[in-house]
């Protein structure tokens, strides 16, 4: 089956935003106390790669910017552009394998599993004992994955999983558990502003510890992703139809369910709650490259990547000293979004 997409020539879109990415990047380092150029970033950035040191000239920049760049702001950014990615790409995953434009990754109740794991952290005062820094992502990834797994279990039946059954287990299960974390929040005392904090979502503190936390997920949860965007496809005319076509409907689902939820809860332990990236994100690029999860998958999650590390960075600096949770940023964004498509009659996705 050859689904009708909108781009003719995908590899130039991809390296399009594979450029405006690297962009985003470099201009989003630039960005803060310490005013650093562009010119100065790229200097500093290819001076760590062997053979080309020499291609920005000058390199007379104080020894404090490497610092700067590599330990405070590249990391950071870096890390915003891996969780915007997985975020997205979740989303176009679970919005095709629900065929529900509505979806996105948390809507199984993946982030408030994550939620609470993290807050009984906060609450217990774990975050420095046993694994140190990576104890409260650890408390939030288990939190996550085994939610999900939890929210399976409820919604299968006799060996399938309908997808309105799970998104109703999903509803549900995601309540419950947020109620649990409203009365964490409630008995955290002085912890109660750290809780909320990280519930709201954000990179402050994040470091390239966390990015190298992230990084293997987001890897290899993209391989099963991309490698099923066919069976996705078809998957879209109904579970029926892909039966018919020889694809294993349900052996998809899991699959696909898994990678989503791993991919997923991986994100939410790093940088907390951050709504709506895996939302508007695919729903937008769908209107611009069609439906076709072969080119829908990685530009969704390049988009998503160029989103959020200009996100985190108007969070770090539009009311500098203090910082906004990037949670609030993506918020005001993906709410007005969520209107529209509320409002709009004609789907044109799915």
């Amino acid at each position: 089956m050859k689904l009708q997409g909108r781009v003719r020539r995908p590899k130039v879109v991809l390296g399009i935003l594979l450029f405006v990415l690297g962009s985003t990047i470099v201009i989003c380092t630039t960005i803060g106390p310490a005013p650093i150029g562009p010119v100065e970033v790229l200097g500093i950035l290819l001076g760590r790669v062997p053979g080309a040191g020499g291609l920005i000239p000058g390199g007379d920049w104080p020894e404090t910017f490497e610092t700067i760049v590599f330990q405070l702001r590249l990391a950071r950014v870096v890390l915003a552009a891996l969780v915007g990615a997985a975020l997205a790409a979740s989303g176009v995953v679970l919005q095709g394998l629900l065929r529900n434009p509505m979806a996105d990754p948390y809507i199984l109740g993946i982030s408030s599993g994550a939620a609470l794991g993290a807050s009984l952290g906060l609450l217990l005062g774990l975050g420095g004992y046993a694994l140190g820094i990576y104890t409260i992502p650890l408390l939030a990834f288990l939190g996550g994955v085994g939610t999900a797994f939890a929210v399976y279990a409820l919604a299968r039946v006799d060996n399938r999983v309908p997808v309105s059954t799970l998104l109703l287990a999903g509803i549900a299960v995601g309540s419950f558990l947020s109620a649990l974390t409203s009365l964490v929040m409630v008995t955290s005392g002085s912890n109660l502003h750290e809780v909320i904090f990280w519930l709201m979502g954000g990179f402050a503190g994040r470091g390239w510890d966390h990015v190298k936390v992230l990084l293997p997920y987001v890897l290899i949860g993209f391989i099963p992703m991309y490698l099923y965007a066919r069976e996705l496809n078809v998957m879209l005319l109904g579970d029926e139809t892909a039966q018919h076509v020889g694809i294993e409907v349900e052996r998809v689902k899991r699959l696909m369910f898994v990678t989503a939820t791993l991919v997923t809860a991986s994100a939410v332990a790093v940088s907390g709650i951050i709504g709506f990236v895996g939302l508007i994100i695919p729903h937008a690029v769908r209107l611009l490259v069609g439906p076709d999860h072969r080119i829908l998958l990685p530009t969704s999650a390049l988009v998503g990547a160029i989103f959020l590390a200009a996100a985190d960075t108007v969070a770090r600096t539009a009311v500098a000293p203090l910082e906004i949770p990037v949670g609030v940023i993506t918020a005001l964004c993906g709410g007005p979004f969520f209107i529209y498509l509320l409002r709009r009659k004609k789907d044109p996705g799915f």
